[in-house]
């Protein structure tokens, strides 16, 4: 997930650099979506980690 996510941010940046401005912002979009889930599936694994040990 955390691959996507860097894929994500990395053609925003390249969108934003040669002037795609719809596209840099679906991009970026998608790119604060996939960080959270994978910041609330870090938390949860973190949580369950530590309740077993």
């Amino acid at each position: 997930m955390f691959k996507l996510f860097i894929g994500c941010v990395i053609i925003a940046i390249i969108a934003a650099i040669f002037g795609f401005g719809g596209v840099s912002e679906a991009f970026a979009g998608i790119a604060k979506v996939i960080f959270f889930i994978f910041i609330v599936g870090a938390i949860i694994a973190f949580l369950l980690f530590k309740k077993i040990f």
